[in-house]
């Protein structure tokens, strides 16, 4: 009976110790666990969380932490406390995700879709785990044979989101370069990298400012930091925060405490520019400038179509006629949706496409808004000048309706019996452009009206084709020829009425950001273009109010689709890689110097690469293009057009632009292209805050070589590699009288004997800094929103 008794007593003691052994590993993850889809860690102190989770009504599954709160309605609390985001931009599209530390001391995040590495392989022993502190700080550490930790090997709070927790930090990190920044979620739903960056910026007297950049540009600044506060932020709850501006050789950053240890706190860049506490008070930022001129807002230079009184105001309700829907794959904020509408003067509407706010839709001028309040109506928002502030489009009454279809239908038949005279002059203005042809005037009294006198030359590189064939050839549009989805609008796959030719169909939507001057801008320069790194117009469609330009179809479609590809990048070897950079370089080269014009394209990037059959780069979409005079080498504009991340310092931030702006672009392509990762989405693959910066770290570590793509294998020559990076470092430095010219740059990629001088750091690697007289005019009016096209 005592043997039974005291085997009784070891059984409690041993499950006790099993019980505080588990409850005291609650907050760690060890080499060779897995925390699975399910599962959670939390705190000591049980005040942070860590585990998958699917943000407002979306399904997709993310690694979060949060804050862990048993009962939301004890605190005042915004609708979401998640602070950290793992796989922000990469979603697991079910319940199948597994964190854990693999055999290289990485975390990661298995799934059945394969894997994602959230933290960089370090060099370390196998004992390592992850543990969850206090302070919501998620760290990879290297610990010791008796337990006690060696080293931090990783941690999150160097890889910020979209939240600022006590202890963070929000600046840089000069040994090892590094950038703290927090970038906004696309929507509740959405923790993809959003439109709007918080990051710090430095004046030459020390004194430090924060700034908010929307898709490139500065949109908000607080002012200067003084007295422990920043100049233009009136923050209500300074009493419980304790800000420190810190800059010592190593570092230059902000950072703030808690004078209440346990206080809830964290400080959200949210989906529209606006700075608030996770408790939801307190807003300050870039979202108070929509309408306004409050301290710190940088004016935004509106269409001349808008006026400054124009609003926008929810309504719940529902839109009469189709707007024009951005899907998902735009990675639209509701604010970038209103900036869409506010660009096109055309616009009276916009309002998510779906409850899970993964899309956009604008309305045109012709929709009618009528308003409801039933639970199923969405909610919209209808431009409503300030004076009419109530009065909203109501669906006009029957008798009104009538009197407006007769108006319609005498519009249609004037309209129709002009509409072949007006296609003719169309055509013949394009012609004109391009063949260049003279005009001549009817009379001395007329000279302002122009007579065109070209007729169609036999032999002409353009071609007209009727609605009627381009329909036919694209069996009327079908879904099923439809090949994807740009800025301009829909593009189609089809067969002309010979059978033989295919071809691609751009078809320009009604409610596209762009326009006529792209179209004719367009079919001007491609029609006299001819270079066989540049895609080929076939023709155009100018009927029925239709526009469309008609290319050279391209079997692989664009470069973007093979080098971000997990499974088709494996398709281009390094032999084919090295052809597409020298076509590209070829044709950029005759863009500058060889042809008849002089082109600057200012929007190259990968997905404007298409490759034909045998994976031979052409440059396309020549809409943005503008044309140099021999005279010229530079130009400035108020209308800033591109994609974030291609776009070089000196265009996105005051509107120059000049052939180095292309050069600038060909670089970053150049290195998206060796690594086979996009530049302006690198954040989680490393230290680095962009690929131009991992590229810079490597080069001046000795390591250049690691940036190429492991899906190269043995394929690549280790001395073409590192001088196309070389080359690609050249090519992004920040002043543009240091890049070099594309036939410097298509001479040192081809031949190897060629000297090449050092770079010197790149442009947008210290995106954190600016000089000091620009930050002196951060608030006028040479900034203005930049059209960044998602395309």
């Amino acid at each position: 009976m005592a043997t039974k008794g005291r085997a009784l007593i070891m059984l409690i003691l041993f499950s006790f110790f099993l019980i505080r052994h588990s409850q005291s590993e609650k907050d760690v993850l060890a080499q060779g666990q897995k925390l699975r889809d399910g599962e959670h860690l939390v705190s000591a102190e049980d005040r942070f969380r860590l585990e998958f989770f699917s943000p407002g009504t979306s399904r997709n599954r993310y690694v979060g932490i949060s804050y862990n709160l048993v009962n939301d309605a004890a605190e005042l609390v915004a609708k979401r406390k998640v602070v950290w985001v793992a796989n922000r931009n990469n979603p697991i599209a079910d319940n199948s995700g597994i964190l854990m530390i693999d055999e290289s001391c990485r975390l990661i995040i298995s799934h059945s879709g394969g894997s994602l590495i959230v933290s960089d392989s370090v060099q370390a022993a196998n004992n390592t785990s992850a543990m969850l502190l206090d302070s919501g700080n998620f760290v990879l550490r290297e610990l010791n044979s008796d337990g006690s930790k060696q080293q931090i090997l990783w941690q999150s709070f160097d890889y910020p989101t979209d939240t600022l927790l006590p202890g963070m930090k929000l600046g840089v990190n000069f040994k090892p370069m590094h950038v703290w920044s927090l970038t906004s979620w696309i929507s509740e739903n959405i923790p993809a990298e959003g439109s709007f960056t918080l990051t710090t910026a430095y004046n030459m007297n020390g004194t430090s400012q924060l700034i908010i950049w929307w898709k490139g540009n500065a949109y908000w600044t607080s002012g200067n930091w003084q007295n422990g506060r920043y100049e233009f932020v009136r923050f209500y709850n300074y009493g419980n925060y304790k800000f420190s501006s810190i800059t010592h050789e190593n570092e230059s950053y902000l950072t703030y405490s808690l004078y209440k240890k346990y206080s809830l706190s964290g400080l959200i860049l949210d989906p529209t520019g606006q700075i608030v506490e996770i408790t939801g008070l307190a807003p300050f930022g870039a979202g108070a400038c929509s309408y306004n001129s409050n301290p710190g807002c940088i004016k935004q230079q509106l269409p001349e179509c808008r006026k400054p009184n124009d609003r926008f105001e929810r309504i719940k309700g529902a839109m009469s006629g189709e707007g024009f829907n951005f899907d998902g794959k735009y990675n639209l904020s509701l604010f970038d949706c209103r900036v869409n509408c506010l660009n096109n003067c055309s616009c009276i509407a916009y309002a998510y496409s779906d409850y899970n706010q993964t899309s956009c839709t604008i309305w045109i001028r012709g929709g009618n808004f009528e308003e409801s309040n039933y639970s199923y109506s969405r909610e919209i928002y209808v431009l409503t000048p300030e004076k009419l502030k109530r009065r909203i489009w109501l669906v006009p009454s029957v008798t009104g309706f009538v009197a407006l279809l007769a108006l319609c239908s005498l519009y249609i038949f004037i309209r129709r019996k002009r509409r072949e005279k007006g296609e003719n002059e169309a055509e013949q203005e394009i012609l004109q452009c391009e063949l260049g042809a003279r005009t001549t005037h009817s009379s001395s009294r007329s000279r302002k009206r122009k007579k065109f006198t070209v007729s169609r030359k036999k032999g002409s590189v353009l071609q007209f084709f009727s609605f009627e064939n381009i329909s036919t050839a694209t069996s009327n549009f079908a879904t099923t020829c439809k090949l994807g989805e740009g800025g301009f609008g829909p593009v189609y796959k089809g067969i002309l009425p010979d059978g033989d030719q295919e071809v691609a169909i751009k078809r320009l939507s009604r409610n596209s950001g762009q326009g006529e001057v792209e179209f004719k801008n367009e079919i001007v320069l491609i029609a006299k273009l001819q270079h066989t790194n540049l895609v080929k117009l076939v023709g155009c469609c100018i009927q029925r109010e239709e526009k469309m330009l008609i290319y050279e179809y391209m079997h692989n479609k664009s470069l973007d689709l093979f080098i971000f590809d997990p499974v088709k990048k494996d398709l281009l070897d390094w032999t084919k890689r090295f052809n597409i950079i020298q076509g590209i370089a070829q044709g950029l080269l005759y863009l500058h110097k060889f042809s008849r014009l002089r082109v600057v394209h200012r929007d190259l990037k990968a997905s404007n690469i298409l490759l034909d059959s045998e994976m031979n780069p052409k440059i396309s979409d020549f809409g943005m293009a503008r044309i140099f005079g021999q005279d010229e080498s530079e130009a400035k504009t108020k209308r800033v057009v591109g994609t974030y991340g291609y776009m070089s310092p000196e265009y996105a931030l005051r509107g120059k632009f000049s052939v180095k702006s292309d050069v600038f672009s060909f670089g970053v392509i150049l290195l998206e292209i060796l690594s086979g990762k996009k530049n302006n989405s690198f954040s989680h693959h490393g230290k680095a805050s962009s690929l131009i910066g991992y590229a810079w770290e490597m080069w001046t570590q000795g390591k250049c070589l690691e940036i190429a793509d492991p899906a190269l294998g043995n394929s690549h020559d280790p001395n073409e590699v590192l001088r196309c990076i070389h080359v690609g470092l050249l090519c992004v430095q920040d002043s543009p009288n240091d890049r070099p010219s594309m036939s410097d740059v298509a001479s040192m990629i081809a031949n190897g004997t060629v000297s090449i001088p050092a770079p010197k750091q790149p442009a947008f690697f210290m995106d954190y800094s600016l000089p000091e007289s620009r930050l002196e005019n951060l608030a006028s009016n040479d900034v203005s929103i930049s059209e960044v096209e998602a395309r």
